[in-house]
């Protein structure tokens, strides 16, 4: 069945179904990253959910068939348009445990080291994600939540057979799982990283899914799983309490508003640094003609709106429960201005010359999904452990892979994380706070048309967001285009464009170093995004997987 569902599913989906004008489609549309959370999406919708119904179903299966990237050991953003209107952002980032402190990745020569903050139980923080699907069902859904979890339940019962990205990861991080002996017997095959046609059970999984379905929160943050996860984390090495964990909730938060031309854009607020650097970005494109300039240049000023969007990211951001940000200002198109001055359409702006560059140069993994159900409910979900298979630690009987998600902390500031990402003050470590994250579900409306979009990435998560609103923006309604546009990226430090393979023509790359940009290609394309235009007018919806993937995206 599994070999029969991959044949069927290209690496880019594009559907349309043409319903007369007014009408509604029966089910909705769905793209993720995997074709078996597309149809767990489906399922619940079939049986009568919402767009809220489907996005638990498709987070919790993510948990199963994609660990490497999302799971209920992490956490992520939840990005909802009710249909009237009404929208809200469902913050489920991860928390660092009481015991946490400023300096506690540090070394005794006052510089971090790594791999603290990346692997086993003291890289992780609180997880958020099993809180943001109770939420989900009693805020907005429609069915239980013993329904919306059926699907987890039995993929993680039942098992698959993993895919070739997820071997890929296994291999990748085999050194990092086999330091947890619960992670080797779940993701290794005898100590090795698994082949193809290896069957991943997960029945611990299964039964923690199991009490979260029955309990809810009391299921996953009291009781048996959350004995097992602290007694598990402070016997490897980590700090958690049973209050940790019981203390843990999820923040309803007001999604960012911005317009880019005829555009409008609904996006994710702090702890998110997504939606803040996406309308920076695009203020200052706004004051462009685009359309009018050459291929070099239209990709320069993109890149010099990158670069100061970044800038203001590292420099000012943080968690909003914790500290003051002047996001009203850094959104605001009079400052986009004033950052659109600096730019030279001739000549790049070295990132040491802006205000905020660290003195000297220092030296992904997540997952995303959008849904559109038949009443016109629409769900873009961006979630994360962080790097592959998070800290690759499993707190024993329980089968989850907790996060890394600490390392997303400034560790010290002006010093780059795991994705050369440099933080501030404002992202310091506290215990209880919420760490700066690049992830950034959107919305767009355009003319007739809604766009639902998002990716991981890591920090390059906004540049590709950008990249495909644009697209969008410039009057293409076909999802496919939006996930397939070839992407380059700058993120203020390292002073660097990097570009993926046919991301930038010959021309193109000739063209900016002669402008004094420094490129460097990425081995391999970046990125997973999944998207859904939909017109409600006309009753039509399109729904496209990113081509670098196995996703899967359809309309029923």
């Amino acid at each position: 069945m599994i070999a029969a569902m991959r044949a069927f599913v290209v690496v880019v989906i594009s559907l349309l179904l043409a319903l007369p004008a007014g009408a509604k489609p029966r089910l909705g549309a769905v793209a993720s990253a995997h074709p078996l959370a597309t149809e767990a999406g489906f399922e619940v919708l079939a049986a009568g959910g919402n767009a809220c119904d489907a996005a638990v179903a498709v987070s919790a299966a993510l948990a199963v068939v994609e660990p490497a990237s999302s799971g209920i050991g992490g956490g992520g953003f939840y990005l909802i348009e009710r249909r009237g209107g009404q929208a809200l952002f469902v913050d489920a980032r991860e928390t660092a445990p009481q015991s946490a402190t400023r300096d506690m990745y540090l070394g005794p020569d006052g510089r971090p080291v790594a791999q603290k903050s990346l692997d086993g139980p003291l890289a992780a923080g609180i997880p958020g994600e099993p809180a943001a699907l109770v939420h989900l069902v009693k805020r907005c859904g429609k069915l239980d939540l013993a329904r919306d979890l059926a699907p987890a339940i039995r993929l993680a019962s039942d098992g698959f057979e993993p895919d070739a990205f997820h071997l890929q990861m296994t291999a990748l991080r085999r050194d990092a799982l086999a330091a947890s002996p619960a992670a080797a017997a779940i993701f290794l095959d005898q100590g090795a990283p698994p082949k193809a046609g290896f069957r991943l059970v997960q029945k611990d999984l299964a039964a923690v899914l199991q009490r979260l379905a029955r309990a809810g929160l009391a299921g996953f943050y009291e009781g048996e799983t959350a004995r097992l996860i602290v007694e598990g984390v402070n016997a490897a090495g980590g700090a958690w309490t049973a209050d940790d964990l019981k203390n843990y909730k999820v923040v309803e938060r007001t999604p960012l508003r911005g317009r880019y031309r005829d555009m409008d854009v609904l996006t994710a607020p702090p702890p998110s640094s997504g939606g803040v650097a996406l309308l920076t970005a695009l203020n200052i494109l706004e004051g462009y003609r685009l359309d009018l300039w050459d291929a070099v240049t239209r990709k320069h000023l993109i890149i010099e709106a990158m670069r100061r969007a970044y800038r203001d990211r590292a420099e000012y951001l943080g968690d909003p429960d914790f500290v003051a940000m002047p996001i009203g200002q850094l959104i605001d198109k009079n400052y986009a201005a004033g950052l659109r001055a600096g730019i030279r359409a001739d000549r790049a702006t070295p990132s040491a010359s802006l205000p905020g560059a660290p003195a000297t140069p220092e030296g992904s993994d997540t997952t995303h999904f959008s849904i559109v159900d038949a009443a016109g409910d629409v769900v873009s979900a961006t979630l994360s452990v962080n790097i592959p298979f998070g800290s690759a630690f499993v707190p024993p009987g329980t089968g989850i892979l907790l996060n890394d998600e600490m390392d997303d902390f400034s560790a010290k500031p002006g010093t780059p994380n795991a994705y050369g990402l440099i933080g501030s003050f404002a992202n310091a470590i506290a215990p209880g706070k919420r760490p700066l994250s690049s992830m950034t579900p959107t919305i767009l409306r355009r003319g007739g048309t809604v766009a639902v979009l998002g990716t991981p990435g890591g920090s390059r998560i906004i540049s590709m967001v950008l990249l495909g609103a644009l697209e969008f923006a410039a009057g293409n309604d076909d999802p496919a285009a939006w996930v397939g546009v070839g992407r380059y990226h700058h993120q203020f430090w390292p002073d660097v464009v990097e570009y993926e393979p046919q991301g930038l023509t010959d021309a193109e790359r000739a063209g900016l170093e002669r402008r004094g940009h420094t490129l460097k290609a990425v081995d391999r394309r970046y990125g997973n995004m999944q998207a859904i235009a939909w017109q409600p007018a006309r009753g039509t919806m399109q729904a496209a997987s990113d081509p670098r993937r196995e996703g899967s995206a359809a309309v029923r």
